[in-house]
């Protein structure tokens, strides 16, 4: 598996993150946790910003609360303090919809692909392929 394109980012890149790699870091997932690892620890030296919509708060937050692990829910809540959170505003709305009218994009990735448009984000960090549609936004996977 190739390693993750970070080396042109500039220092203090913000970097918006979808839910995927959030869970695959921090649940230590065997094979997909290793490849977003260098991404925490570029975060963890102070060299990228991280941001988290609310949306994909709410998606890493659902599987620990369905199976009752509420120290892992602490866990997350931890990590996010360091993050900025972006609320859905009535503008991301609108820009979400333009991007499911233009590319077909679900909602819940529209929204964040709309939040990182509207935040400047340097890139949005997904495992997700559709996002590739968004030309107008650097997307690292």
């Amino acid at each position: 598996m190739e390693s993750l394109a970070l080396s042109d980012l500039p220092e203090g890149a913000l970097l918006l993150l979808d839910s995927p790699p959030i869970i695959y870091f921090l649940e230590d997932h065997p094979h997909l946790g290793p490849r977003f690892q260098p991404l925490f620890e570029e975060h963890r030296t102070g060299k990228l910003r991280f941001a988290i919509t609310t949306i994909a708060f709410a998606e890493v937050l659902t599987g620990p609360m369905q199976a009752g692990e509420e120290a892992l829910v602490r866990r997350y809540r931890s990590v996010f303090e360091s993050w900025s959170v972006i609320d859905l505003t009535a503008e991301i709305a609108e820009g979400a919809a333009r991007l499911r009218a233009s590319l077909r994009l679900q909602l819940a990735d529209a929204i964040q692909a709309a939040s990182a448009l509207a935040i400047n984000a340097d890139a949005l960090v997904t495992h997700d392929r559709d996002f590739s549609r968004v030309r107008s936004l650097r997307v690292i996977s």
